[in-house]
């Protein structure tokens, strides 16, 4: 299968290890590639990753991966790493590049654009094909989540997106398929003169929505800004993240990092919990990759109940403690609150 005109997709790595997103790309360009009967590569910058890890994102969708690799790319620098791209770029000519919608993903890809005189779509939360042209259907979020916009960039090659993350789930690692791992040589003309990174500094915080496996989220329906205590009070008991509805963002009960939605984080948990949230259409599409969703609402006709593995038709005020006292009995049999 020919590399040109191939379906690209960027990895991700941090101090020599493969990030999730890596994976979660695979398997929206893989339904691409297909559709185009092209190969799809997975493309690595950076430092200490393995063949043997190079070797999962051959086994979880990619025919082939290239990778370049050198201590002066361990830490993301946006100027340097545009450099490495866009030399791939010109020298295997492909006609898709997917990035995640990263820190990294989304300050890499515009300035790539720029730089190779071709369009971007950001954020997108559905690709597809379009039949006789070849053209990237990039679906999009726009006018505040309202509506989705689907653009295409007919006239200039490579065709550029980001992804959100945990907007899909990877494929399954297959132990039969097989690719070559290029390792590409590092051009060091390739450095930006005066720009050294030494290393990341870490914080801590309490509030990863997009990596929590368990996260509660609470809505409009619970009426007023201090009820949404039980929500917090639920969470820690659960040891899971806060989310949150646009709609209680909108009413400043709680802060715009928790927001769940397109207008929001997408995010993919093992347990999704919604209080009081009737299910708008971009909340649902920010949360459809969940494991298990369950949904606490007083309304039986909520959108959300359609979609929910468990519905539970009742007030949240009444709900809420007595899972609280389930939980807490079940502690003090020696049960865990999973």
């Amino acid at each position: 299968m020919k590399e040109t005109d191939a379906v690209w997709t960027l990895a991700e790595q941090f101090e020599g290890k493969l990030k999730g997103v890596s994976f979660e790309l695979l398997s929206r360009g893989r339904k691409l590639a297909d559709k185009l009967g092209t190969a799809l590569v997975s493309v690595l910058i950076g430092d200490r990753v393995t063949d043997e890890d190079l070797m999962r994102l051959v086994k979880q969708g990619a025919d082939a991966v290239y990778t370049v690799q050198d201590p002066k790319l361990a830490y993301f620098v946006c100027e340097t790493y545009e450099r490495v791209l866009e030399k791939l770029i010109k020298d295997h000519k492909p006609a898709i590049i997917l990035a995640a919608a990263t820190s990294a993903g989304r300050t890499l890809m515009p300035y790539t654009a720029v730089k190779v005189h071709t369009g971007l779509t950001a954020d997108c939360t559905e690709l597809d094909i379009e039949e006789g042209t070849g053209n990237l259907l990039q679906t999009r979020p726009a006018i505040g989540g309202n509506i989705m916009a689907t653009i295409k960039t007919p006239n200039h090659r490579p065709q550029l997106a980001t992804v959100r993350p945990k907007s899909s789930r990877p494929l399954p690692p297959d132990p039969n398929r097989t690719g070559e791992i290029k390792r590409i040589p590092f051009d060091p003309s390739l450095l930006v003169p005066g720009v050294e990174v030494k290393g990341y500094r870490r914080e801590e915080s309490t509030l990863n929505l997009e990596e929590a496996d368990v996260v509660v989220s609470g809505g409009k329906g619970l009426k007023k800004g201090e009820y949404f205590a039980a929500v917090h009070k639920l969470a820690d008991r659960l040891g899971a993240a806060v989310g949150a509805s646009r709609d209680a963002v909108d009413r400043g009960w709680i802060s715009y990092p928790h927001q769940v939605g397109l207008s929001g984080k997408t995010i993919s948990p093992k347990v999704y919990i919604a209080i009081g949230i009737s299910g708008a259409i971009q909340h649902l599409a920010g949360i459809k990759t969940s494991e298990t969703i369950v949904a606490i609402n007083i309304d039986p006709d909520a959108t959300l109940h359609k979609l929910a593995d468990l519905g539970i038709v009742g007030d949240a005020f009444q709900v809420i403690p007595e899972l609280q006292k389930r939980l807490d009995a079940r502690a003090k049999q020696g049960g865990n609150h999973g």
